[in-house]
């Protein structure tokens, strides 16, 4: 039976391998590296996150992108956007090096079973594990508008169903949303020669200053203090103290899930879009339905007003929920049963990661209505990693001490234990 089975190989996935692996834990990864990156992800892509919070986290603190760039005649600047195609070479580079071994196998069931779990792969393989981490990734948890969801994928679909946007070349195409998903694929659809335009609910749209030095002064420096997340008191909270939001009440935690560190474009992005991309805003989407070649948008307006859009399709760049409903590969009476963070679908965490199933343990964006907004970062990789393994190895110890089957666990963890 193996300590620990990692499902996933992002770069959670391959941070909490990384850090099982150095602490002799028995293991097994498995998943595509880099998969979301690879597959879901559009050529010509820039990173929003700076170089610097772009790393995964190997307890050695080697193996960081800096190392990949310096091996590879590549540079990583402050200020300078990373390419995505860069930064996925890097995560495989990193998997290759600071990971034992990962499987490109699909993982189809995580089920209980006795002291443990079985774990079901599509070649037919179960694999006996004492602990499992689901280091998911986002694909599970793709958002997309309601009146969205009968149309055909011909003439709808999510931002993350596009890896190759030629396809759309000379087309009428209509972009749903107003974060960077949505501003960078507009920009991006323009310059491989389709026609976009944004439709959002916002009343304008939000984007990001420029990075400020590295070097300041010391009065600038504390008034306005770099993040891995950004500059500024709320974005340096969010990123050094997922902690100390764990901490806060429930409904307090989801609310900061939802809204901190909301849509909003990188400062780079900007003069490429403004020029190229017609935007219509206080608009909120109320049906679609297919219409002549394309798909006729029924829209409202924020001050009651209504009006028509034909296009031949559209994008929504809508983003992703986390949902405990859609994780399909856990077996229904673990997914109904977790406990949830307050009105939320997403598992309340000991300061461990372990939800209420012992021995069961989440990474990433499910994670963050217990831990803050930096869970939907890469940013969060080096936290998770240490606090999970740590979460892992004392349900190890009390696993090999324990004479009967566990059932699921009290409430979390006491906010004191693991900070």
């Amino acid at each position: 039976m193996y300590d620990l089975v990692v499902v996933g190989a992002g770069p959670y996935g391959l941070s909490i391998a990384a850090h099982a692996a150095a602490a002799g834990l028995r293991l097994r990864v498995l998943g595509r590296p880099m998969a979301s990156w690879r597959d879901h992800m559009p050529d010509g892509m820039l990173l929003k996150s700076e170089p610097r919070s772009s790393h995964l986290s190997d307890p050695s603190g080697g193996h960081t992108l800096a190392d990949y760039c310096a091996a590879h005649d590549l540079t990583a600047e402050h200020g300078v956007p990373l390419p995505l195609d860069t930064f996925t070479a890097y995560g495989r580079w990193f998997g290759e090096r600071a990971v034992p071994q990962v499987e490109e196998v699909t993982v189809t069931g995580v089920r209980p079973d006795g002291d443990g779990f079985l774990v079901e792969t599509d070649t037919g393989e179960r694999i006996a594990a004492r602990t499992v981490a689901l280091a998911v990734g986002v694909m599970p948890f793709v958002n997309r508008p309601w009146p969205l969801l009968e149309l055909p994928p011909d003439l709808a679909s999510h931002s993350s169903d596009h890896r190759d946007l030629r396809r759309f070349h000379g087309q009428d195409v209509t972009v749903i949303g107003s974060g960077q998903s949505a501003l960078e694929t507009a920009t991006l659809l323009t310059e491989q020669g389709a026609r976009p335009r944004i439709v959002a609910r916002a009343d304008r749209l939000r984007w990001d200053a420029p990075p400020q030095p590295l070097e300041r002064g010391r009065l600038r420096a504390l008034r306005d203090p770099h993040s891995g997340l950004g500059a500024g008191w709320p974005s340096r909270l969010w990123s050094e103290m997922p902690w100390a939001v764990r901490r806060l009440p429930s409904a307090t935690r989801v609310r900061i899930a939802e809204t901190a560190l909301g849509p909003s474009g990188a400062w780079w992005l900007r003069e490429r879009f403004e020029p190229a991309v017609p935007v219509l805003l206080s608009h909120r989407l109320r049906a679609a339905v297919p219409h002549d070649d394309g798909v006729r948008l029924h829209l409202t307006h924020t001050d009651g007003g209504t009006e028509t859009l034909d296009t031949q399709h559209v994008v929504a760049a809508t983003g992703f929920r986390p949902d405990l409903g859609r994780l399909r590969l856990l077996v229904p009476h673990v997914r109904t049963t977790l406990r949830t963070v307050g009105g939320s679908r997403a598992p309340e965490l000991s300061s461990g990661f372990e939800s209420s199933w012992p021995g069961l343990f989440f990474a990433g964006l499910l994670t963050a209505p217990s831990f803050g907004p930096s869970m939907r970062f890469v940013y969060g990789a080096d936290f998770t990693a240490a606090r999970l393994l740590r979460g892992v190895q004392r349900r190890l110890g009390d696993r090999r001490g324990a004479t009967t089957i566990p059932r699921p666990a009290r409430d979390s963890a006491p906010a004191a234990q693991g900070t």
